[in-house]
């Protein structure tokens, strides 16, 4: 509650304005009364006691938050508010009356209970209809502005729920340029129905029908707005862009509020919006209590994980963020980004390799985060099975650097961004990836047991999932460019198959990951597993992008097999053969039982790894890193075996 001495000008004129309307009420119902029976006798006595009571009215009106509520927004909560209000001054009204005119001053009841109605029923009127017809003008006022600047006429597909929620925006302002016209609802309850005025007009397999009504009669529909239950599966979003699409109809698509935790705003329908299995529910509570008012350092803060981790953290609330990234376009970015957003989180950015180790363990002494997020990390197959020593300085010895300087810092917390790719890998990326996830987890291990029953002084945990749509170097994107160039899309294994989800649901459940980690109950998990869901054929997925592009695979596009890259597999998989997993409790993350070699067997490795690169001799680098994953074979090796 806003205290009275931080009134604004503003709560001032919502006070002087609830105080005359109330010492009106008053006077109207006294009138109403007792005119032409003793009116005027009674009015000295009245005009004596009505400052006395509009002075309570004051703080009546300012303890049910009338004073501090903003009138363009009154709502369902607000008159309610109003009917507290007037019924709390009615009983002092009659509490004055009964109580200490009626056998101290008058003699007899001097409103009485005709009057204190009267002036109930007038105290509710004037109260809300003056928030009311104030709300209407702004509405008003706010359509003529949208008319004037020839707002795209609008339909909008989705369930009442959700498309409430942005007709609220059209009326607070918060979307511009934009007129609703009606409304295509999947819901049988919905049909028929106005909602803030808008007319359901039908169902969505109406949408060409209304399209050419609107257009017959010179008030062409522009665009169409998908709302987040327009996505679901029953609602066939797959047909309504490509209908709206060859109606030649620009499609945005409203984000839902526990995805954007901000004003909604539209954004593009993207391919992957219609690509995905439903998200998992996240906790958005959790997320928030557990990063608000922390320090965060995120590495590779630049990149697509990265990037959307600085952003999520900001969301909820962190205090402090420091990103590290080598690549300076790729900081300047980000910052620029971050920076951006209407965000109270204090944002620095500083230019830093994670192989150099006593570079990022002077920012983190410096910085003295709460958590580290590590996602910096070279992760395309085919250039690390060339740029092998590459992978292993930045992959293996970076993460080694982090987390080392974490622990030095006194971080509560490092999380690394670790692969599918990483069990029973195939590949230099899942060899390095997997070598950090059991460093990390034999120095979470010797933490965890040194703890002698207490908590350890940092957890270190790795969180593994597969491919993010849209992130950099991703299919998707890759696709996108080559129907758009004319074709052919390249896929290299008719038979390959991969794991997908958004950026952002990966990192939220990223985050979810290390809440459990440092939860209250000791828990010796220290690799956690997203669902990723059911996996998706790759050429399944360019057939599908090429058909939500209006076009006809192997007709308008060619689909050609390249053949299997180096390193690559053709299924992925989550868990290797001799780690059990667990369930943690929360939708989406299972986690997988401690199992690496000890720290001074690792150390050993460490230490001939870095003769390894040194000497640039790949069978040595190998040798460590088959004796420290005996489970790894060529995809070519594997191939053999089956056969």
């Amino acid at each position: 509650m806003t205290r009275i001495s931080a009134f604004t000008y503003r709560n001032w004129l919502i006070a002087i304005h609830d105080a005359g309307v109330t010492a009106f009420a008053v006077i109207a119902s006294f009138f109403l009364r007792f005119q032409g029976e003793n009116f005027t006798e009674r009015l000295p006595l009245l005009l004596t006691i009505l400052p006395y009571f509009v002075a309570f009215s004051f703080f009546v009106c300012y303890i049910f938050h009338l004073t501090t509520t903003k009138w363009r927004f009154i709502s369902v909560p607000d008159l309610l508010n109003i009917l507290r209000a007037a019924t709390v001054l009615t009983v002092a009204l009659l509490v004055l009356d009964y109580i200490f005119l009626a056998p101290n001053v008058f003699g007899t009841f001097f409103l009485g209970k005709t009057t204190i109605i009267i002036y109930w029923f007038l105290e509710v009127f004037f109260l809300s209809g003056s928030r009311l017809a104030y709300r209407h003008f702004r509405y008003t006022r706010t359509r003529n502005k949208a008319m004037s600047k020839n707002a795209a006429a609008t339909l909008l597909i989705g369930r009442a729920a959700d498309t409430e929620v942005f007709l609220r925006g059209v009326e607070s302002g918060a979307v511009q340029r934009l007129w609703p016209v009606g409304i295509l609802s999947p819901a049988l309850s919905d049909r028929g129905q106005l909602i803030r005025g808008i007319p359901v007009l039908g169902t969505i397999d109406d949408l060409a029908n209304v399209v050419d009504d609107f257009a017959s009669r010179d008030k062409p529909i522009k665009r169409v707005v998908m709302t987040p239950s327009a996505f679901e599966s029953e609602a066939q979003p797959e047909s309504v862009l490509m209908r709206a699409r060859k109606l030649g109809l620009a499609v945005s698509r409203l984000p839902s509020l526990e995805e954007s935790r901000d004003t909604p705003r539209l954004a593009p329908v993207a391919v992957e919006d219609l690509l995905l299995r439903p998200s998992v529910k996240i906790d958005y509570a959790r997320l928030e209590a557990f990063v608000r008012g922390k320090s965060v350092v995120v590495t590779g803060g630049g990149g697509s994980i990265g990037f959307e981790i600085c952003d999520r953290v900001t969301t909820f609330g962190a205090a402090r963020l420091l990103i590290i990234e080598n690549s300076e376009p790729a900081l300047h970015t980000a910052m620029e980004a971050i920076l951006g957003k209407e965000s109270k989180v204090a944002v620095e950015g500083r230019i830093a390799d994670v192989r150099d180790r006593e570079r990022i363990r002077q920012l983190l002494m410096a910085f003295k985060p709460d958590i580290v997020f590590h996602a910096a990390a070279l992760k395309h197959v085919p250039i690390l099975e060339r740029d092998w020593a590459e992978g292993v300085k930045t992959n293996i010895f970076g993460s080694v650097n982090v987390a080392d300087a974490a622990l030095a810092s006194g971080a509560a917390a490092m999380v690394m961004i670790s692969t599918d790719k990483a069990i029973q890998p195939v590949s230099m990326l899942g060899l390095t990836k997997r070598f950090a996830e059991m460093y990390c987890q034999a120095l979470d291990r010797q933490l965890m047991s040194g703890a002698d029953g207490g908590r350890p002084p940092m957890r270190l945990i790795s969180v593994r999932f597969g491919n993010v749509l849209a992130s950099n170097g991703s299919v998707v994107p890759k696709f996108k460019a080559q129907i758009e160039a004319g074709g052919p899309i390249t896929v290299t294994h008719p038979d390959m198959v991969r794991y997908f989800m958004t950026i952002r649901e990966a990192c939220d459940l990223v985050i979810t990951a290390a809440t459990h980690a440092l939860g209250p109950e000791r828990f010796d998990a220290s690799v956690y597993v997203l669902n990723m869901g059911q996996p998706v054929k790759i050429v399944d997925l360019a057939e599908r992008m090429i058909r939500l592009s209006g076009l006809q695979p192997g007709y308008d596009i060619e689909v050609v097999f390249t053949g299997v890259r180096p390193g690559e597999r053709l299924n992925e998989i989550l868990f290797a053969d001799q780690e059990p997993i667990s369930e943690t409790g929360i939708a989406g993350i299972v986690a997988a039982k401690p199992n690496q070699p000890p720290m001074e067997l690792l150390r050993q490795w460490l230490a001939e790894l870095e003769q390894g690169v040194g000497n640039e001799t790949y069978s040595e680098i190998a040798g460590v890193l088959k004796a420290a994953v005996p489970e790894f074979h060529t995809e070519a090796e594997l191939r053999a075996a089956a056969q």
